[in-house]
Parts: C-alpha cells; sequence; structure tokens
C-alpha cells in the first residue's frame, strides 16, 4: 500500500511538470574583505578588519499557466562567528528572504504578494542592496499592469512585529521594529513607458513612520513624500540618464521636511568595443542648518546605494542622513579586457551640499577599482577603493587629521557561484 502512495504521489508531480515549470537554484557567495577606512575614516591607532562572509540561498520557482510561486531561502555566514560543536546558529541570520505568489488577472492585470525584492530603474530610490550579503526585501502586496511599452505598479505594505497570533486584537497596532527608515506603511504608485530610444518611468512614494512618547507608546506616524522621475536615452554608443526627485512630509520624530530633492545626469560612450567612458553628477540636498524640527536633507530611502557616491560606502549606507548633503561629480573607464573580464576605473570628487560650521563644503576624492572575471560555472570579482580625505571630511566625521590613519582603503576578493539544480519546461 505505501508503495503504491508513493507512486500515485510522483505521477501527480509529473503531472504537474508537464503542465508547468519548476525551477531550483542555489547562490553560494563567500566574500573577503579587508577594511581600513570603509564606512567611516579609521583612527591611526585602530586595527583594521579582515574576515569573510558568505551568502547561502535556495531558490524554488513554480510557474503555470495562472499564477507563479517563488520562495528563497537565505543565511548569511561570517566565517567563525560561531564556536565548535555548537547546536544552534547564535546569528540568527537564517531567514525566509523572498516568499511571493503572482497572479495572473488577464488583460495585461496582475497581482503579486508577499515577500519580495521591490527594484526599479538604476535602483535609485527602490532597489535589491544584492552587494550586502543580507541584501533588501519588502513584505507588500503590487497590483501590476504590462502591455506593450507600458507598465504601471501600484503598491501597499501594513507593517507589524507581534509574535503572538492569538494576541492580534489585543497588540494593537504600534510597530516597534526599528531601523534605518523601516517603515509602518507603505504606498506607491510606478508607471513606465519605453519609446523608440527613450525609457521614462514616474514614481510617487508615501512611508508612515511610528512615532513615540516619551513613555515608549506609540504616538502617531509621520508621512514622507518622495515623488519624481527616471529618464534612459538611449541611441547607438551613446547613452544619457537623468535622475530628479523630491521628498516633502515628515521623517520618524514628526521632522518636517521641506525642500528636500535629488538630481542626478549620468553620460556614457562607447568609443570601442574594448572600452566604454562614463561622465556624471549627482547633486543631494542636505540640512543647511534649518530651525529645529525641520530639515531640507535628502534620503534616498531604499535604493541600493553602494550604487553611488563610491563604493567606499561613506554616504546614504546607514549614514549620512539629515547631514549637510553631497555634490558628487564623477568619470568612469570600463575595459573589455578578455573574454567574460572587464576591469572598471572610477574617479569620484565629493563635496557637501551645504557649507559645515567651518564653511568649508570640500569632503574628499575616492578611486575604486574592480575587476571581474567570469568561469565556466562561477565568476570571481576583486576591488580596491581608496579614500583621499579633505579638511571637510575629518571636520564631519569628528576626528582630527593627526589622529586619523593616513591610508583610508577597502580591498575584497569574491566567488559567486549559481548552480542550476532543476529546470523542467513546458512539454507537451
Amino acid at each position: 500500500m505505501r508503495d503504491k502512495i508513493i507512486y500515485i504521489f510522483i505521477f501527480c508531480i509529473s503531472i504537474q511538470f508537464v503542465k508547468a515549470q519548476f525551477t531550483l537554484d542555489g547562490q553560494l557567495r563567500p566574500r573577503t574583505e579587508y577594511r581600513h577606512g570603509f564606512g567611516s575614516l579609521i583612527a591611526e591607532d585602530a586595527e583594521p578588519g579582515f574576515a569573510v562572509s558568505t551568502r547561502a540561498r535556495l531558490n524554488a520557482g513554480f510557474k503555470q499557466e495562472t499564477y507563479e510561486f517563488y520562495l528563497s531561502l537565505q543565511d548569511v555566514l561570517v566565517w567563525g562567528e560561531n564556536r565548535q560543536l555548537l547546536p544552534d546558529d547564535e546569528n540568527n541570520s537564517f531567514a525566509v528572504f523572498e516568499a511571493w505568489a503572482k497572479i495572473k488577472l488577464g488583460n495585461g492585470w496582475s497581482t503579486k504578494l508577499g515577500r519580495q525584492i521591490i527594484a526599479y530603474d538604476d535602483q535609485r530610490i527602490f532597489g535589491g542592496v544584492d552587494w550586502t550579503q543580507q541584501a533588501r526585501n519588502h513584505d507588500a502586496a503590487l497590483l501590476k499592469y504590462n502591455k506593450e511599452s507600458f507598465s504601471l505598479d501600484v503598491g501597499l505594505a501594513f507593517s507589524q512585529d507581534f509574535d503572538n497570533p492569538a494576541g492580534f486584537q489585543s497588540v494593537g497596532n504600534t510597530f516597534n521594529t526599528l531601523g534605518f527608515f523601516t517603515y509602518k506603511t507603505m504606498q506607491y504608485a510606478y508607471v513606465k513607458n519605453k519609446w523608440d530610444n527613450l525609457t521614462g518611468s514616474f514614481l510617487l512614494l508615501n512611508n508612515g513612520f511610528q512615532n513615540f512618547d516619551d513613555a515608549g507608546n506609540g504616538d502617531g506616524v509621520s508621512n514622507l513624500q518622495t515623488l519624481g522621475t527616471h529618464l534612459n536615452y538611449k541611441k547607438d554608443k551613446f547613452n544619457a540618464t537623468l535622475n530628479a526627485f523630491l521628498q516633502t512630509g515628515e521623517r520618524q520624530g514628526e521632522l518636517d521636511v521641506k525642500g528636500a530633492h535629488l538630481l542626478g545626469v549620468e553620460l556614457g560612450y562607447k568609443t570601442s568595443d574594448k572600452v566604454t567612458l562614463g561622465l556624471g553628477a549627482e547633486l543631494i540636498s542636505g540640512n543647511d542648518g534649518e530651525d529645529a524640527g525641520e530639515t531640507g536633507a535628502f534620503f534616498p530611502l531604499f535604493g541600493t546605494n553602494h550604487k553611488f557616491n563610491g563604493f567606499l560606502d561613506y554616504f546614504y549606507v546607514g549614514n549620512h542622513t539629515n547631514s549637510v548633503g553631497l555634490f558628487d561629480v564623477h568619470a568612469s573607464a570600463k575595459f573589455n579586457t578578455g573574454k567574460g573580464s572587464s576591469l572598471l576605473v572610477k574617479v569620484l570628487n565629493f563635496s557637501g551640499a551645504e557649507e559645515l560650521p567651518s564653511g568649508d563644503k570640500a569632503l574628499g576624492t575616492e578611486i575604486d577599482l574592480v575587476f571581474s572575471k567570469k568561469f565556466k560555472g562561477y565568476t570571481l570579482a576583486a576591488g580596491y577603493s581608496h579614500m583621499f580625505a579633505s579638511d571637510g571630511l575629518y571636520e564631519l566625521q569628528g576626528i582630527a587629521e593627526d589622529d586619523a590613519a593616513s591610508l583610508q582603503n577597502w580591498a575584497w576578493l569574491q566567488v559567486t557561484f549559481k548552480p542550476k539544480f532543476l529546470n523542467t519546461s513546458n512539454s507537451k
């Protein structure tokens, strides 16, 4: 009888595979880092950081005529963080990174429900932050429309953090999970259209952040609005990108946001099959000494900020909020160095959008180098970044130049494996 049940089970699965597509793949990404000025200036007498971290993922996807399902399990490991023979993982890093279903509603409409990556355009405001080992996800419901060159997404989210479902009525709706721009509510609309050489999109986003009174009890919600456009023009060997965004409303703690803005321009030109040149600038408004309780500082919220303003992550990567803003001018060259390999060289000059108390604006110059090589079955990447700090950066970070290390740098080496375990295609 047991054997018959097993055969029936296998037969049912086989029928599903005939009518649907199932994929099973994974990712293993160990990265070694030497940090001697990554994220902030390091003092002369401080020891550099050196460690190896690994991201491991197992992804399963199922697709049939009426819906799709996706599940991604993830663990982020730092080599040696757990003692030997430890029965449990001390850092509790294992998580369901994605778990969503997409239901096809017909005539170009669909809905996507669950934990998912939300990323648009160049990921300036919404991004997957894939560089970080943990990456970024959202628990949200999306209503989507896609037909020909036009697409529309409407997203909704309501965050809660209680653990006991039986206490649903008694817990209330105070959201106690704190974090950098961790929101209680989110509503947005994203519209995109493609023309011959131009792609344009518009984003209207509202985030509600939980406020607390002096006793730590919930005290209403501050709503911050972000709106703007992303334009991309591409023809032959030339491409140009424009980002223009505004922020208004309130940050957490009822901090009024007035006139906050971001404006960025990127130009690229492919001079040959082996060389692509880039030139760009970005202005992010800062706090220019407004009255207490208000600010003009813009923050790019959920974007892949490591991609912008230098790989050393001195700005807008869990830092630099409500500060002097940033004016970033940069140039780059990407070289095709052989089959499946490339070298990126980028130089960035940073200044504050507003003056520091000393009246200075200059923050420094950064050089980024990244080499990447694809092999059969895996990819190897290595990078080096160096910061040449100006007086303003020492002032901004509160460290005297004499006390800071003369060398501020970061080096890393990463290998990425993406095995495909199973892929069953539709067959008849």
